[in-house]
């Protein structure tokens, strides 16, 4: 069985030859090529951006505004005047729980069992009126729960595209279609911090108002993201931050903002990491999304199958890897996660995730478990790093035994 390997591409490997990283779901790696378009940025052209008309801040204006046209494209977004930068997926969220309809106090919103803290804490602290859709046995969304509880007064409905613990690949069209026949103005917005890295999107396809996704998670740096949304319905968003570069005219008595994007872009932006999000962009076009995402089917069915070898192993989130993307949570009998991921730290240099992955809602109130021990997959992964992941594991049960 073959995979694709690109770990010479990942300085991380170079300086840590030995190194089986399965934890891209928290952050992936970065290649080589995006941390010289970063550093090209800092020794070439390292000036602020739309401020001024020498030529070095043009270049830096020019290479900045042309991640708005890829990330457009990355998404099939109508227009790169809906792209606005962000720091990230939290920042996203923030920016979109403050900004929607700031005058409703008493807001109906509705979030899942599965979302991360991101995308579930923001909408909860907008408003006294939040629920909370539920997952079935199959850890899928409830969808007659979802019938039920959406209303002609519901404004806001949040999804994330996959589940960072449970890899469930949510059908957010039908999900966004059936929530709109119940209630043609409600607003969804898709949490798609885990599905840009792994599988192609398509906004328009999926009739989403807003989508949110990371840099760290797609091969890029820390402290970039995008936050794509209609048109319409981000000149109607409240800002968040307020400040230099959004303001259309401003005097003491009155201030006019910009359109979008600028209006949602206060204050000098990470300049170098959206850079690095456009060279990211670019890594993952050139190899192909369809081309990654059928690699990581692989590993995950294979990593699936080990894993059940394993007595007293429990897999949370779908079985059939047809039904998930390459993220697995897992406990081992009554052995804590965190001694789990210790173990295949410090005696197979193996990295994985220990912990709540910042969804505790899901953990406590749904799988009633404290935490779990999780696996990822990029593009760097190999059957090999599954085979090593597998021993491993019989090691931890072995020493608890």
């Amino acid at each position: 069985m073959q995979t694709i390997n690109y770990k010479e591409k990942f300085p991380m490997y170079v300086a840590h030859p030995d190194l089986i990283y399965l934890d891209s779901a928290a952050t992936s790696l970065t290649p080589q090529i995006v941390l010289d378009k970063m550093n090209d940025y800092y020794t070439q052209y390292g000036t602020n951006i739309s401020r001024g008309v020498y030529s070095l801040c043009e270049e830096a204006t020019t290479q900045y505004e042309l991640v708005r046209e890829k990330a457009a494209a990355f998404i099939h977004a109508p227009s790169d005047q809906e792209i606005i930068f962000t720091t990230g997926t939290t920042h996203s969220l923030n920016i979109l729980a403050h900004g929607i309809s700031p005058d409703e106090s008493d807001m109906h919103i509705l979030a899942t069992a599965m979302d991360h803290h991101a995308n579930f804490v923001p909408w909860q602290n907008r408003t006294k009126n939040f629920e909370v859709i539920n997952i079935d046995k199959d850890y899928r969304l409830d969808l007659s729960n979802l019938a039920k509880k959406i209303t002609s007064k519901t404004a806001v409905l949040t999804i994330p595209l996959i589940s960072n613990v449970l890899g469930t690949i949510n059908p957010v069209q039908k999900i966004i279609s059936l929530a709109r026949e119940i209630n043609p103005q409600i607003i969804v917005v898709i949490d798609a911090a885990q599905a840009a890295p792994h599988i192609p999107i398509d906004v328009q396809k999926l009739d989403c108002d807003f989508l949110t996704f990371s840099a760290h998670k797609l091969y890029g740096p820390t402290g970039a993201g995008i936050l794509w949304g209609k048109k319409e319905k981000l000149q109607n968003i409240r800002p968040l931050l307020t400040g230099g570069d959004m303001i259309s005219e401003v005097s003491s008595s009155k201030t006019q903002y910009r359109n979008i994007p600028h209006k949602l872009e206060a204050g000098t932006p990470n300049i170098a990491g959206i850079i690095g999000l456009g060279a990211a962009i670019d890594f993952i076009q050139s190899i192909g999304l369809k081309k990654i995402q059928k690699n990581e089917e692989m590993l995950t069915k294979y990593a699936l199958n080990s894993l059940r070898k394993i007595s007293g192993l429990k897999i949370y989130g779908p079985q059939d890897a047809n039904d998930r993307a390459g993220v697995v949570s897992f406990t081992l009998k009554n052995i804590h996660p965190h001694d789990i991921a210790s173990i295949l730290d410090t005696q197979y240099n193996i990295a994985v995730r220990a912990g709540n992955h910042c969804a505790m809602p899901l953990h406590i109130e749904t799988l009633d478990i404290p935490a779990t021990a999780r696996i990822s997959f990029g593009i760097y992964n190999t059957i090999e790093d599954i085979d090593t992941l597998e021993k491993g594991l019989y090691k931890v049960s072995e020493i608890f035994s």
